[in-house]
């Protein structure tokens, strides 16, 4: 297993960043971006449409292929890659990235987002461009945030409500220490599994349930086990889309332009395909017989207030939290 996870890594390393020369005029930067969403999933079409827009401002001097559904290994196979430059690009969860810059952990906490509105404020500016670029000394360099809507509870056999529906009850996280504490602040058990493994698990009651957004929710088939959705949208976590600096740093400065704008031109692109899917799994997810929950927010946001005071002895990162709700829509 060991041996073959290794000729993996080499292949993609030989490949990921190649130059196909037909004369000077004709070079092609190849750019290998792996992830493991679905080929339906809006934040894949994202990519795609990024790769179109890069191929289109290069004349063709720029070529970046896709590869879905952990072709190329599983989320962190796929960072370790992007770390010593044999993968050019990957998306991951902003909660994956906890581990190795300490300002995603601020995206991660619950109801740090008023609405939409009020995170595309931030992850468009100033303070989105600084967290993007935080993991640099890790080499990962971020390019963009996708939308990855609101995240909420789904469980197999009661519907939760209030806070203290989740006591007694394991419901899978992320590896994030803040979805971890999160979940244990609301009365959960937060357990930890990989996404690949989800569907088994909540089948067979390793776990009683999840959190994530509609479209997970729905195009991973996890309706089929779980047939209650509760919309406490407890958390706003954004995609982020990751170029490993290894590779950036040999790109010359007109590929990385033609790189970073074809990402940021690609994000907007990725929004309405999100709203769209959004939606529709909504609808589908209600018209297979799932209870669509819409609870009470407030006695949610209440069990979690004590998180924030935690990062107080963070002078740094409680400055974040307050510069970024001072750009909630309420403060303005």
């Amino acid at each position: 297993m060991i041996k073959n996870r290794s000729m993996k890594m080499l292949l993609i390393f030989f490949t990921s960043l190649a130059v196909l020369s037909c004369g000077e005029r004709d070079q092609v930067t190849v750019l290998k971006l792996g992830h493991g969403l679905a080929p339906s999933h809006s934040v894949h079409q994202g990519m795609v449409y990024m790769a179109e827009l890069a191929e289109e401002k290069s004349g063709g001097r720029m070529r970046i292929d896709v590869y879905p559904s952990e072709q190329l290994g599983s989320e962190r196979e796929n960072l370790e890659m992007l770390q010593i430059g044999s993968l050019a690009i990957t998306k991951v969860s902003a909660a994956v990235m906890e581990s190795f810059a300490p300002s995603y952990r601020v995206l991660n906490l619950p109801y740090i987002f008023t609405s939409k509105e009020h995170s595309e404020r931030v992850l468009d500016g100033d303070i989105g461009m600084e967290i993007l670029s935080e993991g640099e000394e890790f080499w990962l360099r971020g390019l963009a945030f996708y939308d990855s809507g609101s995240r909420s509870f789904y469980t197999k056999d009661r519907p939760i409500n209030h806070p203290d529906d989740l006591s007694g009850l394991k419901i899978r996280v992320q590896p994030s220490p803040t979805a971890v504490n999160m979940v244990r602040a609301m009365g959960g058990s937060p357990t930890p599994i990989s996404w690949g493994e989800l569907y088994t698990a909540l089948q067979g009651g390793v776990v009683d349930g999840a959190e994530n957004n509609p479209p997970s929710f729905y195009l991973s088939n996890h309706f089929e086990v779980c047939r209650y959705y509760s919309l406490n949208e407890h958390s706003i976590v954004p995609d982020v889309l990751l170029v490993s600096t290894k590779i950036w740093d040999t790109l010359t400065e007109e590929e990385q332009k033609w790189l970073q704008e074809a990402a940021t031109e690609s994000v907007q692109y990725q929004r309405k395909l999100w709203a769209e899917s959004e939606k529709h799994s909504l609808e589908m997810a209600e018209a297979a017989g799932v209870e669509i929950i819409y609870p009470d927010k407030e006695p949610f946001i209440e069990k979690v207030q004590f998180l924030y005071d935690e990062y107080k002895q963070d002078e740094q990162l409680y400055t974040l939290i307050e510069r970024i709700q001072a750009k909630d829509d309420n403060t303005l």
